[in-house]
């Protein structure tokens, strides 16, 4: 892809002027005309990309497009390996900077004629500068959709067929008089189309309704053929017959809106990609109050949004429709194409579990291999070719890691970052950029998340099985990664950019023999990892500008690690290191700095060299002060850190932010800042005043008057999303309602004592995440907090003194997550019938005097998870299967787990329902 290895490439060159502009002019001039040359050749290669995903291009075509990238690697070779010698310090330094300018100019006057030769084959191939991926496509064209098969599956091998036909057969044929719109949402092969189809040939259904039409749209379309079907459906439907109608699309428009006008009529629009149809096609559909119902399905949640007219208008996701215990389900996510095409393969197999097991376990190759998977593949590569170019690379980057892997959705961010993904532009930061990027990705449900209330975290992603592998059939196609496992099973081609060696690293680097890895990613590695076999792998690797080695079992970073002088990505996250080297204030490139939940207890000096890093993090490390000479850093965005100290876990105490010295106010460009120790006398304060970039803000040891002066300060910083405040301690009443925070603000964290809940708060409509700490309110909470529009989590821990909790009817209308810790007086918790209808977990405990289930927890029909923390024996025996009162509430949950915490620890040991250790637990 043009985005994956040219854009980095052009972002090289543009360094490398800016950094020899002085010190050697016909040199920048032969290097700007190779990045012209680039820069003509990419929509070239954007054309025949589009042309390859339809299966449009020749071999020779192929070839060019593997030239065009191995001609990229050669500049990036080239560039990198005259930077790397320049780098170096002293006399030695000069000599080879002088000695590689000469060598560079005969260098990069070869390979921009071999560019020119690039381009002008290309030309020959009828490639173009334009591209329009939006063409139409004729009838034989449509007739042969790879999604044509999903309306010809059985309602048998439709997962959970019956009682989503029924909900969906109730909203057709009961309810308002109104026309509603019904969206069906969810990722390719989900089952959207089966399930319409199955409720648009139901009897009862084509009863009810005069006329009605079905409609597949597809992502190439054309319009006027589409209200012409229209047309011949619904006529067909009411009079036997149907003529074609000539006229400009606003007539045919017209005449069919005239028609429909006194008809009760269903119309399915079947795969939607653009948000431009519907605005199109509705003028044909009028709202007449005669009980008419259109469905959409579609994979794109803000498209669902667009369609919404009235409020009567319903969206229904579809995520995996039953847990499902068997291993192919499992793997399939519960795709109904995916079954029937394995099923239809395993069909073939002997039944023994020998051969089935083969078969998942080599599930990447008859993916990519088998006929029979084919058109899986098919349907999901609609989703991935309808990317914008520049969301395809960072989709891909979710195969450099392994399957069913959680990954944190701002570490990934910052990869995109140091890959060259992602750019600022206009007034946006390139961290702004990512999120937005990945937020599209989500929305197109090609990534999921999981929500997780945690302090400070934000969205965990991951791709279903079916897509990682549908991802690692295009790695070797790309040339994006190479995976190498710990049976040295290779995934991608040997040159490539990036390597993820998983289990044994030592093996993996004698397999490696290409030198040109730029971004190394050690994961999961079974064995210690050796400071001798760090050092060979910074040798064979110099030229590396991403390390990933988080959890890696790493004792010593050598200080061999500074001859990684182009390095700008280092993640040291959960190794056991317990100090940085010197030698890290040579990577005077380096952007991202990650030490979290390591041993290092200080920074070293030498870190005050590092003029272009742009985001430090230090959570849960040993670091509790930072060098003044951070606080001169120009290009700093992003600074995090706190320390939980296990053994007083539950204590306001518990939390330790970061010491800054000297002022803060210099950093403008700072976004987040999480947490900071206020050192007393308004000083820091003060200092916020003049960050007005902030989005995530956390301070700590703050007093009653702090809260009265934070209101101002808060007021300036308007793209504000994250508040966590911390009082000094858990006596000290915070007084916050002077206090205004920007609507922006999305997660709120209060670990104070509170007289009450702020009004401010209720207005706070794009709050997602609110988590009261230690409140010790006397007022009932939930009232005040019931009408928060967008509120997904809400934790309570030891917020409440009272004996009662009350959700009522209408309240918490998206809320998916509630915690109630610690609430030592709570012994009622009601929950009326329509409060929480998206509910999905519950946390409790622990809640001593609370001696039963809420009531109502029966009636919750999304509650998936059920978690009791260090609750009453009697009321842990009251749920369990067999002798437990309470049983009959909690049987139908996919999941009910037990915790109980561990001695002077955070951490919990958890049982399931009816564990054998549990109940002899609670019998001791």
């Amino acid at each position: 892809m043009a985005e994956t290895f040219l854009n980095p490439v052009i972002e090289l060159l543009l360094r490398f002027l800016a950094k020899e502009i002085k010190a050697s002019e016909g040199l920048c001039k032969k290097v700007e005309s190779l990045k012209l040359e680039l820069e003509i050749i990419q929509p070239f290669l954007r054309d025949a990309e589009a042309k390859s995903e339809r299966g449009d291009v020749s071999d020779a075509v192929k070839a060019w497009m593997k030239q065009v990238r191995e001609a990229a690697e050669s500049i990036e070779e080239v560039i990198d390996d005259y930077l790397y010698q320049c780098g170096f310090s002293g006399l030695l330094g000069r000599i080879k900077s002088y000695k590689s300018r000469f060598s560079i100019a005969s260098k990069i006057d070869d390979l921009k004629d071999s560019l020119r030769r690039i381009k002008e084959t290309g030309q020959g191939f009828g490639l173009t500068g334009s591209l329009d991926s939006r063409s139409r496509i004729t009838d034989d064209e449509q007739a042969l959709n790879p999604r044509f098969s999903s309306l010809l599956i059985k309602e048998d091998e439709f997962v959970d067929a019956y009682s989503m036909r029924e909900k969906l057969k109730r909203m057709l044929v009961e309810g308002t008089s109104s026309c509603q719109i019904i969206s069906l949402v969810a990722q390719g092969g989900i089952g959207k189309t089966t399930l319409a189809r199955m409720v648009y040939k139901d009897k009862e259904v084509q009863k009810h309704f005069d006329c009605q039409a079905w409609i597949t749209v597809s992502q190439l379309y054309n319009m006027k053929e589409l209200i012409n079907k229209m047309r011949r459906d619904v006529f067909l439907t009411v009079a036997g017959s149907a003529s074609e109608e000539n006229g400009t699309m606003e007539e045919l428009i017209q005449h069919l809106n005239v028609y429909l006008e006194t008809k009760r009529y269903v119309v399915i629009l079947d795969d939607i990609w653009q948000m431009e149809f519907w605005e199109k096609i509705k003028y044909a559909l009028p709202n007449n109050n005669n009980g008419s119902r259109i469905i959409v399905t579609t994979r794109n949640d803000g498209i669902a949004e667009s369609c919404r007219e009235n409020l009567c208008d319903h969206i229904e996701n579809l995520q995996m429709l039953k847990e499902m215990s068997y291993e192919i389900v499992k793997k399939c996510h519960g795709l109904p194409l995916a079954i029937a095409a394995i099923a239809g393969l395993l069909s073939c197999k002997n039944k023994v579990e020998y051969e089935w097991k083969r078969v998942l376990d080599n599930l990447s190759y008859e993916f990519k291999e088998n006929p029979r998977l084919a058109k899986i593949s098919n349907i999901l590569s609609l989703s991935y070719h309808d990317l914008p170019h520049q969301l395809k690379p960072c989709f891909l980057y979710f195969g450099v890691f392994r399957e069913d892997c959680l990954i944190d959705g701002r570490g990934i961010q910052q990869l995109w970052i140091a890959e060259g993904f992602v750019e600022a532009k206009n007034d946006k930061t390139s961290m702004q950029v990512a999120e937005e990027y990945l937020h599209e990705l989500i929305t197109r449900n090609m990534v999921s998340f999981e929500i997780d209330d945690r302090i400070l975290v934000g969205k965990s992603c991951y791709v279903h099985d079916m897509m990682h592998e549908f991802i690692l059939s295009r790695l070797n196609l790309l040339g994006f990664s190479q995976i190498i496992d710990e049976n040295e099973l290779v995934v991608g081609e040997s040159k490539c950019r990036r390597l993820s060696v998983l289990g044994n690293m030592e093996k993996a680097l004698q397999v490696v023999k290409h030198m040109g890895v730029r971004s190394l990613f050690l994961l999961n590695l079974n064995h210690e990892v050796s400071k001798s076999s760090l050092v060979t792998l910074f040798e064979k690797f110099k030229l590396l500008k991403i390390l990933h080695l988080v959890g890696v079992p790493l004792h010593i970073l050598p200080k061999e690690v500074g001859n990684l002088i182009c390095l700008k990505h280092l993640n040291l996250k959960g190794t056991k290191i317990q100090k940085l080297p010197n030698s890290i204030g040579k990577l005077r490139d380096l952007k991202y700095l990650n030490i979290s939940n390591t041993s290092v207890h200080n920074l070293p000096k030498a870190i005050g060299k590092l003029r272009n890093l742009q985001s430090l993090f230090l959570f849960n490390s040993r670091v509790r002060e930072l060098p003044v000479k951070i606080n001169k850093f120009p290009n700093l965005q992003q600074l995090g850190s706190y320390y939980i100290d296990e053994s007083i876990v539950g204590s306001i105490n518990s939390w330790t932010g970061l010491k800054i010295q000297g002022e803060i106010g210099c950093l403008h460009n700072l976004e987040t800042i999480l947490i900071v120790e206020d050192p007393g006398g308004a000083s820091l304060i003060k200092a916020l005043d003049k960050l007005r970039k902030l989005r995530r803000l956390g301070i700590s040891k703050l007093t009653r008057e702090d809260g009265r002066k934070l209101g101002s300060s808060l007021k300036k910083m308007r793209y504000l999303e994250i508040l966590n405040l911390h009082a000094i301690s858990e006596d000290e009443v915070l007084d916050l309602a002077s206090i205004c925070p920007p609507p922006t603000l999305s997660q709120l964290s209060l670990h104070c004592r509170l007289e009450n809940i702020p009004c401010w708060i209720s207005n706070l409509w794009n709050l997602q995440s609110l988590r009261l700490f230690l409140s010790r309110l006397t007022d009932e909470p939930l009232k005040h907090l019931k009408t928060l529009p967008n509120l997904v989590v809400l934790t309570l821990f030891g917020a409440y003194d009272g004996e009662e909790l009350h959700c009522e009817e209408g309240g918490f209308r998206k809320l998916k997550k509630l915690s109630l810790w610690n609430l030592n007086g709570l012994n009622v918790v009601k929950m009326d019938i329509g409060t929480l209808p998206q509910l999905e977990s519950l946390d409790i405990g622990p809640c001593p005097r609370l001696k039963e289930l809420p009531y109502g927890i029966e009636c919750l029909s999304n509650l998936k998870t059920l978690l009791v923390r260090d609750m009453p024996r009697e009321f842990v025996l009251s749920l369990q299967p067999g002798r437990g009162s309470d049983y009959c509430k909690i049987k139908h949950l996919p999941s009910v787990l037990f915790a109980y915490r561990r001695e002077s620890s955070y951490k919990y040991d958890q049982y399931r329902l009816g564990d054998s250790h549990l109940l002899e637990k609670l019998e001791k």
